[in-house]
């Protein structure tokens, strides 16, 4: 149903969804940036739509909301765990087509790979997606080259232009709020980008064989093994358990599920000190064949969505996109 409204009653309707919903979108965080004086664009709670930053890319991607970056599972004492108290209110996410493309990749690793992990579904289940369009491509994206720059997952489309709000719902329960006093129905479509700058290609024939390829030293010495590329990635889904035992009673403390991340130090590492992956070559190779090999083997489709956030937050300038196309010249060569 596609209708358009004021942008003070759009946010009328938002004060009546926040009874319901947390309502959570990209906006620019004054100061926050990584250099000083710099700005970050992040996810955080809205009140207005106004709030919400439709003409730049976030920095982060809105996977944290259903995958916080620290997730308490459990307390537990001497004779008892219990589990935290669950949130009541549903979720309500702005974000772009790519990173509904994301959250499919994450439904794969956590609800479809043999067993349903309860703390990321009990949070999934609470989702409703309001798509943001794209008319013009970002700095570094590749989304057309990996298929996430479309989609149709989504409950509800909006776009501002001048003082309105333009909008396309999907989803009864949201269109029982807008059905009061909409003004009128007409077509709205979700404006999506059809070419990248960046142009991403995966050859067919690619194999292990490439483990091997000289391709990978150069990134022993370039990359610093800090993991921001797989900490601002909307589909690295890794993770580390930690236990805190609390001050006050060293028998007594709360399960941590916390970000980790393939290129960190010690991610691989085993008990007795033996690490796979020392070298940060092989974590780059470890990385890179996952996103557009590993992961489509299994599934069929690949893991990367080519949002570009990993080459826009690398301070190492390192380019994933551009360490993909190397992968051609490498095949031509082993073949």
């Amino acid at each position: 149903m596609g209708f358009k409204l004021k942008i003070e009653k759009f946010d009328e309707y938002l004060y009546e969804l926040r009874d319901k919903y947390k309502i959570y979108a990209p906006v620019i965080i004054k100061g926050k940036g990584t250099f000083a004086n710099t700005d970050t664009i992040r996810y955080e709670e809205i009140n207005s739509i106004k709030q919400v930053e439709f003409d730049m890319k976030s920095t982060f991607s809105p996977k944290e909301i259903i995958l916080p970056i620290t997730q308490t599972l459990f307390y537990f004492t001497e004779n008892e765990c219990m589990e935290p108290k669950q949130e009541e209110k549903k979720i309500m996410i702005f974000l772009r087509s790519c990173d509904i493309h994301a959250m499919k990749r994450l439904d794969e690793v956590y609800l479809k790979n043999g067993n349903e992990d309860c703390y990321y579904k009990d949070l999934r289940d609470k989702v409703k997606f309001v798509l943001m369009g794209c008319n013009e491509s970002f700095e570094n994206c590749f989304c057309v080259s990996m298929g996430s720059n479309k989609t149709e997952d989504y409950d509800m489309y909006t776009k501002i232009e001048d003082d309105e709000v333009f909008v396309d719902c999907k989803s009864e329960e949201l269109m029982n709020y807008f059905n009061k006093d909409k003004e009128c129905t007409l077509v709205v479509e979700p404006e999506y980008v059809s070419s990248n700058v960046i142009k991403v290609t995966i050859p067919e024939n690619l194999d292990q064989r490439v483990f091997k390829s000289k391709m990978w030293d150069e990134y022993s010495q370039r990359c610093i093994a800090c993991g921001r590329c797989n900490f601002v990635c909307g589909t690295c889904s890794c993770f580390t358990m930690q236990d805190i035992f609390y001050k006050e009673n060293k028998n007594a403390g709360e399960r941590r599920r916390v970000w980790s991340a393939c290129h960190v130090d010690g991610f691989s590492d085993m008990a007795g000190g033996h690490g796979f992956r020392k070298d940060k070559k092989d974590r780059m190779r470890f990385k890179i064949m996952h996103k557009v090999y590993d992961f489509k083997k299994r599934v069929g489709y690949h893991m990367c969505i080519g949002c570009g956030r990993c080459d826009d937050i690398c301070p190492e300038y390192i380019s994933f996109s551009s360490c993909v196309n190397k992968l051609n010249k490498v095949m031509e060569e082993v073949d």
